[in-house]
C-alpha cells in the first residue's frame, strides 16, 4: 500500500542515486508495513532521506522498479497521462520534428520501459496498431490505464489505432510470479499482418509471430546508415531476419544482395518483402546456417563488397558473456574474410551484457587473426525511440560498429 515505506541499506542505492531505476534485494534493511506484491511504495535511503516511489515485488531480485523520484507524488491516472504523453513528444521531437505524422513515426518504439519511466513495459507502434509487452507485475496492473492514455494521445495527435495485440510472452515474466501471456488485449481481434514503411523500404509485419513485438525496430538508423554504403555494391547480409539490412541495401542501389538466414519462414517473409518492393530482381534470399555457410562461401572464392553481420544475441545473461566473445569472435573472422580489400563490414551486438568495450577489443582479436586492418567509418548504437539511460545498463544493448576492410594501401 501506499503507506509502506522501504529503508535502504546504508551505502547501498548507489546505481538510484547515479540515476538508474532498480533497487536489488539485498540493497533494502527494512520495510515498514504492509502490502502486497506489485503495490507500490516509497523508498527512503538509510538517513530517511525521500528517494522516490517505485513497484515492489518480493518474487523478483529486481526487488524495487521506480517510477517517480518526487516522493509526493501520487501514481495515479493522471501521473500515468503524463509519462506517455512525454513518451510521445519525445518521440515527435527527436524522430518527426514535432509532427505526428513523419514516416519515421509509422513504425517506431513509444515505451521503452525503464528509459520512459514506465518500467517493465514496451509499446511498439506498427502504422495503426499497438504491440505491447508487460514485463513486471506492477506495470501489469497500470498497463490497462496506460494503453487506454496512450491511444487516446495518439487519436488527439489524428492517430487512430484500430487495434492493440500484446506479446507478454517473454519466459521472463515468471521471475516476476506471472505466467507469459500472448493474445487480443480485450480479446478486440483484428487483422495482425501490418504493412509498415521505415526509410523508404515496405515491410509486411506479423505481430503474432514476428520476433519480439514483430519486427526489430531498433536498427531503422543503422539501416538508414548502410544505404550510404551499399550503392552499386554487391552485398551479403547475414541473419538477414525479415530482410531488412538486405532491402535497405537493395533500395540504395545495390547491385546485387544475398540474405542468409537459418529460418526458413524468415527467408519467406524477406522474399514477399523483396517482391512487395520490386526488388526481387537483385535482392535474393536462402536458408543457411550462416556459421557453416561463411566458410563455404570462402573456399568457392567468394567475395564482397560489403558484409553485414547482425547475429541474434549470443549472450543473455553475465555468467555466459565469455562464450559469448567466442562466437562472436568467430563470426567476425569468417566474416571478414570474405570483405573484399576496401569493401565494409557492419557488424553488431545486441545484448548489453557484450559491453562496448568487450565488443571493440573482440573486433582487434578477430581483425588481427585473420591479418585485417580496419578503418572506422561508424560506431552507433540503438535508434533514438529506444532511448539510452544513463546509470540503467540495462538499457543500453545495441552496438553497431562499420569498418573498411583494407590490407595495405
Amino acid at each position: 500500500m501506499a503507506g509502506t515505506i522501504v529503508t535502504l541499506k546504508k551505502g547501498e542505492g548507489r546505481s538510484l542515486k547515479a540515476g538508474g531505476a532498480w533497487i536489488y534485494d539485498n540493497e533494502i534493511d527494512t520495510i515498514a508495513g504492509s502490502f502486497q506484491n506489485g503495490a507500490v511504495v516509497s523508498v527512503r535511503d538509510f538517513d530517511g532521506y525521500p528517494m522516490g516511489k517505485g513497484f515492489i515485488n518480493q518474487n523478483s531480485k529486481i526487488r524495487i522498479r521506480m517510477l517517480t523520484r518526487k516522493p509526493e507524488q501520487e501514481i495515479d491516472r493522471a501521473f500515468l497521462r503524463m509519462r506517455v504523453e512525454n513518451a510521445w513528444n519525445y518521440r515527435k521531437t527527436v524522430m518527426g520534428a514535432g509532427s505526428a505524422d513523419a514516416e519515421d513515426l509509422n513504425a517506431c518504439r513509444i515505451v521503452f520501459g525503464e528509459a520512459d519511466w514506465l518500467p517493465g513495459l514496451v509499446v511498439d507502434k506498427y502504422s495503426d496498431v499497438l504491440v505491447v509487452e508487460c514485463l513486471a507485475l506492477g506495470m501489469e496492473q497500470l498497463k490497462d490505464t496506460v494503453l487506454e492514455e496512450l491511444i487516446d494521445v495518439l487519436e488527439q495527435d489524428g492517430i487512430r489505432i484500430r487495434g492493440v495485440y500484446e506479446r507478454s510472452d517473454a519466459p521472463v515474466r515468471k521471475k516476476e510470479g506471472l505466467q507469459p501471456y500472448k493474445g487480443f488485449w480485450r480479446e478486440a481481434s483484428f487483422d495482425t499482418n501490418v504493412e509498415i514503411v521505415e526509410n523508404g523500404v515496405h515491410y509486411m509485419v506479423d505481430v503474432v509471430n514476428g520476433q519480439k513485438t514483430g519486427f526489430f525496430l531498433d536498427q531503422k538508423y543503422n539501416r538508414l546508415a548502410m544505404q550510404r554504403v551499399c550503392k552499386g555494391k554487391r552485398v551479403l547480409d547475414c541473419f538477414t531476419h525479415m530482410g531488412t539490412f538486405a532491402l535497405n541495401a537493395g533500395i540504395a542501389g545495390a547491385a546485387e544482395v544475398t540474405g542468409l538466414d537459418i529460418s526458413a519462414f524468415a527467408v519467406s517473409q524477406a522474399t514477399e518483402n523483396a517482391r512487395r518492393n520490386g526488388l526481387d530482381e537483385t535482392v535474393h534470399f536462402r536458408e543457411a546456417n550462416v556459421l557453416d555457410e561463411l566458410p563455404k562461401l570462402y573456399e568457392a572464392g567468394e567475395r564482397y563488397d560489403v558484409v553485414i553481420l547482425d547475429p541474434p544475441a549470443f549472450t543473455k545473461s553475465r555468467e555466459a558473456t565469455k562464450n559469448a566473445i567466442k562466437g562472436y569472435r568467430e563470426i567476425n573472422r569468417k566474416g571478414l574474410k570474405l570483405v573484399k580489400d576496401g569493401g565494409y563490414l557492419a557488424t553488431c551486438s545486441c545484448s548489453h551484457f557484450m559491453t562496448q568495450e568487450l565488443f571493440t577489443e573482440m573486433m582487434k582479436q578477430a581483425a588481427g587473426s585473420t591479418h585485417k586492418r580496419l578503418r572506422q567509418v561508424e560506431f552507433r548504437t540503438q535508434s533514438c525511440d529506444h532511448p539510452i539511460l544513463w546509470a540503467a545498463d540495462e538499457s543500453y544493448y545495441l552496438k553497431f560498429f562499420i569498418f573498411q576492410v583494407v590490407n595495405e594501401h
